[in-house]
């Protein structure tokens, strides 16, 4: 007798668990299963990668890459505080002085168009952020200038920021005409630059700093604040303050502790160093400073003096690791033996460095109670 010939349908029905597998819902069931058994070996194989080749090692495990931890940042600081956590001048990218940034600028009370610098608040300072830049890694002695006089003269002055090299540092008169074009190109040139402090000068009142905006001695610290503020708002984008006020170097006001550690205080709150124009002083309490070696045109001199007093100054960083020189004025003819001057430090084994970059920690972080 023939056996009767069945259906897939029903010869399905007769395996084990065949119910699971009746009907269109069973095809479906069955072709799930066999997709799922696929990626399942696809997977093992995957991991397992391909067998081993003779004569090649064996694949190394995978290497998992991880995200790192965020940076720490650096808490905000308070007035209080401010001077006591590890802030330094310098910035080590190359490139332009960065623009004027409205997160270190704060309101001038007296005037809504003008701005006083200030720490931002994720902890960054005027004198980092808008310095120019250098980097710290290179160890050969150090030598900067600070060109100061800048926007007394406008030909002069365009003059030196277009010679000079970007390694110099300028400083700013509060007074000069059209600040705002004068302060963009030396960004684009990549010069940092200061602040010019109108100060009480020694020669006083022989050479009068002006009385509108200067800090002067027969004023009380409080009025000096005020006027100190008043400085500040004309300028921004700077890196720190200089009693250098073209031929005049404040030191009558400088010499008083009673007014200048009102005036150094608030520097180093709002985030800036001082460059200090008087030779051979002490770094100055509250505030990252330097104060300054040689005067390179100070009192009567001509391109042979100057030239030795350059000469001076290289032999004085290749002695002590670091020298910083001031130009009152940028007179011609003491901008281009600059200019050449720079030309020579490779090889003489000596960096040119912006004055942030020499910059001293203070040694005074706050007043005594």
């Amino acid at each position: 007798m023939t056996a009767p010939s069945l259906s897939p349908q029903q010869y399905l029905r007769l395996l084990p668990g065949g119910g699971w597998l009746n009907g269109w819902r069973g095809l479906v069931r069955f072709w799930a299963a066999i997709l799922l058994l696929a990626g399942g070996a696809g997977l093992i194989v995957q991991i397992a990668g391909p067998p081993p080749v003779p004569g090649l090692p064996p694949r190394a495990a995978p290497i998992l890459h991880t995200v790192p931890p965020p940076a720490e940042t650096r808490s905000v600081r308070s007035k209080s505080d401010e001077t006591q956590l590890p802030l330094r001048p310098g910035r080590p990218a190359p490139g332009p002085v960065a623009d004027p940034n409205p997160s270190l600028m704060e309101p001038y009370p007296n005037d809504a168009t003008l701005h006083l610098p200030r720490i931002s608040p994720d902890g960054r300072a005027p004198m980092e952020v808008y310095a120019a830049g250098f980097d710290p890694s290179n160890l050969r002695p150090r030598v900067g200038v600070l060109v100061a006089g800048i926007g007394m003269n406008t030909a002069d002055s365009l003059s030196a920021i277009k010679i000079l090299p970007g390694g110099i540092s300028l400083a700013i008169s509060p007074y000069s005409a059209d600040v705002t074009g004068l302060l963009a190109i030396a960004r684009l040139n990549e010069h940092e630059y200061l602040l010019s402090l109108p100060m009480e000068a020694q020669s006083f009142p022989l050479n009068d700093p002006d009385d509108r905006i200067a800090l002067m001695t027969s004023l009380s610290p409080a009025d000096n604040t005020k006027r100190l503020h008043a400085a500040l708002a004309r300028l921004t984008g700077y890196v720190g303050v200089t009693n250098a006020f073209g031929p005049m170097r404040g030191e009558r006001l400088s010499g008083m502790a009673a007014q200048f550690d009102t005036v150094l205080e608030d520097v180093a709150h709002r985030g800036l160093l001082f460059a200090d124009a008087r030779t051979g002083q002490p770094p100055l309490p509250y505030v990252w400073s330097r104060s300054a070696d040689i005067v390179l045109d100070g009192g009567t001199f001509d391109a042979g003096l100057l030239d030795q007093r350059l000469d001076a100054l290289i032999q004085q960083a290749l002695d002590k690791g670091s020298a910083f020189g001031l130009v009152l004025l940028p007179r011609p003819i003491t901008i281009d033996r600059v200019a050449a001057w720079t030309n020579t430090l490779t090889a003489k084994g000596v960096a040119l460095v912006p004055v942030s970059a020499l910059m001293l920690p203070a040694p005074k972080q706050e007043r005594d109670k």
